[in-house]
């Protein structure tokens, strides 16, 4: 795969006019001005990135390398059905029952 260095493309008033005619949006003349000088900017960042961004350079999500902190899935001690109901405000049919949360017309 080739390495692309080059400069990246210069964003003019009419490019931006252009990305919002494509996405309808309709912006004023000091709008197009100031996404004009932004996304310039943005264009140069991301082209620093990748000149930095080798081969070599491991992809990363997160700077400090994360990994879970995990138990062993052990059975223990475990409530039976009706120590679990025993303080419930309402139970039915070895199960807790609670307000109806859909309308009538669910």
């Amino acid at each position: 795969m080739p390495e692309n260095h080059a400069a990246p493309s210069e964003i003019t008033t009419s490019t931006v006019e252009h990305l919002a005619g494509l996405a309808r949006i309709a912006l004023t003349d000091t709008e197009i001005e100031t996404l004009t000088s932004e996304l310039g900017s943005i264009l140069t960042n991301i082209a620093k990135v990748s000149e930095v961004a080798t081969p070599d350079v491991p992809a990363t999500s997160h700077p400090i390398p994360l990994s879970n902190v995990t138990r062993e899935d052990v059975v223990s001690d475990v409530l039976s059905r009706e120590e679990a109901l025993q303080n419930a405000p309402a139970a039915a049919d070895g199960m807790f029952r609670v307000s109806s949360i859909l309308g009538e017309e669910q």
